[in-house]
């Protein structure tokens, strides 16, 4: 997690301190890869919370998320990472998926003390 964090801080600190053109899109694309790592915890969670439920409910999640996640996903490669600077690519889906990584990692670190804690009050 603190490695994912610093990589990405790095990374961000360096495009501003020389000044360089892609410094908003890594930023930008940090924020897009922490949003995509909560997406994916809020998903794995429901997705554990349909054991018991009737298969109605489980075709009614389903078609939710592929309803809105496929339209999404194609407008954003299409109209967003389609059309940037090719040079800016690498480094934008680098810092993405630090994000991601970094969400993860962090949410699962607060989930396990969270467990712990509650633990050691029991």
């Amino acid at each position: 997690m603190s490695c994912m964090f610093l990589i990405a801080l790095g990374a961000i600190s360096k495009s501003f301190i020389l000044n360089e053109d892609i410094k908003l899109f890594l930023l930008v694309f940090f924020i897009v890869g922490s949003g995509l790592g909560l997406l994916r915890i809020f998903v794995n969670n429901s997705i554990k919370k349909m054991k018991g439920k009737g298969w109605k409910s489980k075709v009614l999640f389903f078609t939710i998320l592929l309803g809105v996640g496929l339209p999404f996903q194609t407008w954003f490669r299409t109209k967003v990472l389609f059309s940037m600077n090719s040079e800016y690519l690498p480094g934008s889906i680098f810092i993405m998926v630090t994000g991601i990584i970094f969400m993860t990692t962090f949410f699962s670190f607060i989930k396990d003390s969270m467990d712990k804690s509650k633990l050691e009050i029991v």
